[in-house]
């Protein structure tokens, strides 16, 4: 990067000239995230000689994650990893800092009062084949070491997904019918190989442009499409699989966000499981979403669909929309909160801010696909054109209670 890095103490002169510049719209930079258990999916567009970036130690790169401030949990992780910047005239700032300095203006006063922090992300999760079936804790269980939980969302966005790689299936949830006693003796045989915990899940067909609402607590083993994550913004988890397509998944991989005193305490780790969610009967036609147009927020020539909706618990923790613009359309778009945008196709503009999906992204690179829409321009309104041949299309995810209401999950199969 040839770009100058403000020091939080330094960011509130440059954020303003960067909001006033961008009518309320901050140019974001790509924000890239290796994990060492994980192989790379080479969907995300960024340059082959950069999939190791970090060192072939880290492992390769599969998540871009965006409008984050949240850090990722790595082992050897650098100091911002995970962490979105603002980019405005060869100066780069964390997002994080500038939500800090102008909390009110970016995000809200009702968020910034409650949380202080811009409390979610969303990513690309990219991966050559499975994971292994793991879950995030819940609030309750995240707490106990000092972290927060976390329920997230995926959507498989068609633009992302030219090939399937190598299993295009997700294992959610256990079989109906399964008890504990049976989780307990695969985490016993976690030395042995396969420990079997895939043989009391079942797994469901991944399909473009749907997605699922995975509570805490919940297990699952993502499969191979390039997925869009909304979610809360932490990076807690616990692998429940010992083995991975013949990669051995450490123990410290399991415990990692469990009280050290609990790391071998089997009966606790498996009281980290919502137990009811993951048995349930009817998983998919409680948990699985298809995009709803959003008749309200659409005019002709732009089509607003929800892509990520209802609860977790009766809590509107986080929601998407897949923005459509046809060719030479104009649409003043309107949110009642702040959000964190991605192009996945075409070119055009938002505000005074140019919009280009890459082809290619080099590490480093700074790109013009990415913005954060602050609060206060989504309540006035900021005007989008496309200014290309194809369809402008973008993926936009919102914090908790940004609408007084959301669709239902099922509400897309009424």
């Amino acid at each position: 990067m040839t770009s100058s890095i403000l020091s939080k103490d330094n960011v509130g002169a440059t954020l303003e000239s960067a909001l006033d510049a961008g009518a309320g719209v901050l140019r974001l930079t790509p924000t890239w995230v290796p994990r060492s258990f994980l192989h790379p999916g080479k969907r995300i567009k960024l340059a082959p000689d950069d999939w190791y970036a970090y060192g072939a130690h880290r492992g390769g790169i599969d998540e871009r994650w965006f409008a984050s401030t949240t850090e990722a949990a790595n082992e050897g992780r650098v100091d911002d990893e995970g962490l979105s910047y603002i980019t405005y005239e060869g100066k780069r700032f964390l997002l994080r800092d500038a939500v800090a300095e102008a909390g009110g203006r970016l995000i809200g006063e009702a968020m910034y009062s409650k949380y202080q922090r811009w409390p979610v992300y969303s990513k690309f999760f990219d991966n050559m084949g499975p994971i292994p079936h793991h879950m995030h804790q819940s609030f309750e269980h995240a707490k106990l070491t000092g972290q927060e939980g976390k329920p997230e969302s995926y959507y498989f966005p068609p633009q992302l997904n030219n090939v399937d790689n190598n299993f295009a299936y997700t294992f959610m949830g256990l079989e109906p019918g399964t008890t504990k006693a049976q989780v307990r003796k695969c985490l016993e045989d976690w030395s042995k190989g396969d420990n079997g915990i895939l043989d009391l899940s079942r797994a469901y067909r991944l399909k473009r442009g749907t997605g699922w609402l995975i509570p805490p607590g919940v297990l699952h083993a993502p499969g191979s499409l390039c997925t869009y994550e909304p979610q809360w913004g932490s990076d807690v988890f616990g692998m429940f699989q010992s083995l991975v397509e013949g990669r051995e998944v450490p123990w410290s991989l399991l415990v990692k966000d469990v009280p050290k005193e609990k790391h071998h305490d089997l009966d606790f780790i498996i009281e980290q499981l919502d137990w009811d969610k993951n048995v349930d009967t009817h998983f998919k036609q409680n948990n699985y979403l298809e995009p709803i147009v959003d008749q309200q927020r659409s005019t002709p020539g732009a089509t607003d669909r929800w892509i990520v909706y209802g609860t977790i618990d009766g809590a509107q923790l986080f929601s998407a929309k897949e923005l459509t613009i046809e060719t030479g359309a104009k649409f003043t778009l309107r949110d009642p909160g702040a959000s964190g945008w991605i192009t996945v196709q075409g070119q055009g503009r938002i505000g005074n801010l140019e919009l280009q999906t890459p082809s290619m992204i080099h590490f480093g690179q700074e790109t013009a696909d990415e913005v954060f829409i602050t609060y206060e321009a989504a309540s006035a309104g900021i005007e989008i054109e496309n200014t290309g041949a194809d369809p402008l299309v973008s993926l936009r995810y919102f914090g908790p209670d940004t609408y007084d209401s959301l669709p239902a999950v099922g509400d897309a199969q009424s």
